[in-house]
């Protein structure tokens, strides 16, 4: 089954960060400056949390996985 996740992260090194922003281009759609929504199934969440585990400094950088549940069903666009 296919979950929604907000994925935003905080990297201290421009050089990571931009390696970061390339490794979630390829899993979700870019909002906002650190911000990606991307709709995955468990084993791509997991390899993606591996890739970006491999790519960040864990003492200095942030990566953050919010869960919106279930994507089927919803609608991908939020309005205010």
């Amino acid at each position: 089954m296919r979950r929604l996740y907000i994925v935003a992260y905080d990297i201290s090194d421009p050089k990571r960060l931009r390696r970061v922003f390339r490794t979630l281009k390829g899993y979700g759609e870019h909002l906002q400056l650190s911000v990606f929504r991307c709709d995955l199934t468990q084993s791509q969440r997991l390899q993606l949390a591996a890739k970006l585990g491999q790519t960040i400094e864990h003492a200095e950088d942030q990566v953050m996985f919010v869960d919106l549940g279930p994507s089927t069903g919803r609608s991908h666009s939020i309005d205010y």
